[in-house]
């Protein structure tokens, strides 16, 4: 499919099926609706509440990153839903091992392959070794990331029809992958309930203009006229971001929302994410958690100790310097594979976020992309970067069911259905550079007016793009 991002010069990009700008009749998330909170609300209700009544609103004009014009989403979860073939959402717990069963095939054919034909005797040269098995870190990263997808499946219900089945089986996988289980589920359950809103989402929500300025020690009018970013920072900060994003989200709680004091039972009083904030995924106290979670919570840290007491066995055994090259470095493969696709399933030049006045669940499930790795994508990472759009709206259908349901949503979604397929692989790595140059805060559309105000668009201080507003000095 031909990408619906298309960068600018001056032309909007093509658009199916222009419609005016009327509010969605799904005007409120379906955890809006009474329920006792957003953790032990069932994965697989996010996608089936159609609520909220269709009024016309005036957003002015909005304008993304691109310079293309934007409308807000005018359909409902049930549109959505209706449109989906229902032998799609059936779940096999049997195919879902037989998926897991070929990629634990491929990590272990891989480590004998290099263990045993990988040598000093058989390969005498040092370098040549050296990148054979660089090769194999890339290649059992590639297989681990299948089986962090296949957990994720798990944590939303996708795996099998059975909860203690998904519950366990994500339980194994995602702590022989260093990973949190519950802890994650938890919070990436909040996530998906409140995708693309600035106050209220978990992963990777850009900074407000002002948020921005104040990291760079300037006022907010000054962020239009500063000089560009040299791309060698812009470089740094991407490979920081792909190295140690992972495990500082799990630590940290950065790129999610801050706030905390809102926790209805109090425990995010004097909280904050950052270094020593006391918000992370391992403390049955933190404010990501109510205290009805602290269970789930120390079964998750049950399954790093376990998960660690075996890595250290193994280093002790075999060399620290052999279980790097055997299990550490690929768990940063992971670890790079899984900030990079969620970092650009949530930010594109031609992705909107809104304020909490302004944000329902249909927004904010469309305000994701779709992106294509080829044959690494669809097959050793299970199509997580090819459906995420789907994933959004209903997160509990199968991978290998999600390509045809995919389809069946996108005449529904029309021009709102985002996706940047261009050049497959290169694009994806591509699309990494891109939103990096161009994706820095959000704000406002120059145009926008009334509700419009809370829909807002990535502008930079590079150039590149929509200009970001011009604001008055303060007197």
């Amino acid at each position: 499919m031909a990408s619906t991002a298309v960068p600018l010069p001056a032309k909007a990009s093509p658009r199916r099926n222009m419609t005016d700008s009327t509010e969605s009749s799904a005007a409120v998330s379906p955890m809006d609706s009474p329920r006792p909170s957003a953790s032990s609300t069932s994965l697989s209700s996010l996608s089936s509440v159609d609520v909220g009544v269709a009024k016309p609103a005036n957003f002015g004009r909005l304008i993304d990153t691109y310079g293309n014009e934007f409308k807000v989403p005018d359909f409902t979860i049930k549109d959505i839903r209706d449109a989906i073939p229902k032998h799609c959402f059936q779940r096999s717990a049997l195919k879902g091992y037989a998926y897991i069963l070929r990629d634990i095939v491929c990590l272990a054919t891989t480590f004998y392959v290099f263990h045993n034909y990988v040598t000093p005797e058989l390969i005498p040269s040092t370098p040549a070794r050296a990148a054979l098995w660089a090769v194999y870190t890339i290649l059992q990263g590639f297989f681990g990331t299948g089986l962090w997808v296949i957990a994720h499946e798990c944590g939303h219900g996708a795996f099998s029809d059975s909860r203690l089945i998904n519950n366990i089986t994500g339980w194994v996988l995602h702590s022989a992958l260093l990973v949190p289980y519950f802890s994650w589920q938890i919070s990436h359950h909040k996530h998906h309930a409140a995708t693309g809103n600035m106050e209220r989402d978990m992963v990777f929500i850009p900074r407000t203009r002002e948020q921005h300025a104040t990291r760079l020690g300037r006022m907010v009018h000054e962020l239009s006229e500063l000089t560009e970013e040299t791309p060698a920072y812009t470089l740094f900060m991407l490979v920081m971001q792909q190295l140690v994003g992972w495990p500082n989200y799990l630590l940290t709680n950065v790129t999610g929302h801050n706030f905390h004091e809102r926790q209805r039972e109090g425990r995010g009083k004097g909280k904050h994410n950052g270094a020593g904030g006391r918000v992370n995924h391992f403390d049955p106290s933190s404010p990501l958690y109510e205290a009805k979670d602290a269970k789930l919570i120390v079964l998750s840290d049950i399954g790093l100790i376990i998960a660690f007491s075996a890595l250290y066995f193994l280093g002790n055994k075999f060399g620290w310097f052999n279980l790097a090259i055997w299990y550490g470095v690929p768990y940063l493969w992971v670890n790079h594979w899984l900030v990079a696709i969620t970092f650009l399933q949530h930010t594109d030049p031609s992705l909107p976020h809104y304020t909490a006045e302004e944000w329902n669940f249909v927004r904010g499930a469309a305000a994701t992309i779709d992106r294509e790795m080829g044959f690494i994508g669809r097959h050793l990472l299970h199509g997580i970067i090819e459906t995420h759009v789907l994933h959004h709206y209903v997160a509990t259908i199968p991978f290998y069911n999600a390509d045809e349901a995919s389809d069946a949503i996108r005449p529904i979604m029309g021009e709102h259905y985002r996706a940047d397929t261009k050049d497959g692989p290169i694009g994806f790595i591509r699309a990494l550079w891109t939103s990096a140059r161009m994706c820095h805060w959000v704000e406002p559309s120059e145009g926008a007016e009334g509700p419009g105000k809370g829909v807002l668009f990535f502008r930079n201080r590079n150039g590149l793009g929509t200009k970001p507003l011009v604001l008055a000095k303060p007197e």
